[in-house]
């Protein structure tokens, strides 16, 4: 019996090992699609900020949205995450003051100041894209985020697009770690586990 049930555990972690490394795939795979078109709102995840500057991630995000937005890819930018544990600024609140300071006017601003995970900030996104009876967005982030953010995205009826921001290139460790664990996130959020 006990070598059944070693049996069956063995057989579970490879079958899991290799679904795990499937996905990761399909996350290498998206991380350099872009297939910006035309779209309701570009949706700009959030990352860190300093005291009410961008980080470079962040930065770099905000500056390949608004290149998308004077291209007239979209008429709105949402802004997403929370405080990260400023007590002063949050994300989101950084992302639309880059942008006002780049000739975005505040009526195409759009914040989601609440998220705190990537999972939280796109729920709570799309759930202000149906309130505003908008159906599709272009999703600005760092390329190993557009798998999983498209399909949560899909899963609540938007029509998705993806659009990388420029990155210097990591090396293939960094960068497979990246997938991975974008992979590990993607299969406990199917199984109802968000993180």
């Amino acid at each position: 019996m006990a070598r059944r049930c070693l049996q069956l555990g063995a057989i579970s972690a490879i079958a899991l090992a290799v679904c795990l490394t499937w996905v990761a795939f399909q996350v290498r795979a998206h991380a350099t699609l872009d297939d910006a078109q035309p779209a309701d709102i570009l949706l700009v995840l959030g990352a860190a900020e300093y005291r009410g500057r961008p980080s470079p991630v962040l930065e770099a995000r905000l500056k390949h949205a608004l290149a998308l937005y004077q291209q007239g890819m979209a008429p709105l930018v949402l802004t997403t995450g929370g405080a990260g544990g400023d007590p002063r600024f949050t994300e989101s609140e950084v992302g639309r003051n880059f942008l006002l300071s780049h000739g975005v006017p505040t009526e195409a601003i759009v914040m989601e100041s609440e998220g705190d995970s990537t999972l939280y900030s796109t729920v709570s996104a799309a759930e202000m894209m149906h309130r505003m009876q908008l159906r599709s967005c272009i999703v600005v982030s760092d390329g190993y985020h557009l798998f999983r953010v498209r399909r949560i995205l899909e899963s609540r009826g938007l029509r998705v697009f993806t659009s990388p921001r420029p990155e210097n290139k990591r090396n293939l460790m960094e960068a497979w770690k990246l997938y991975y664990r974008q992979a590990a996130a993607y299969l406990l959020w199917l199984v109802g586990v968000g993180i």
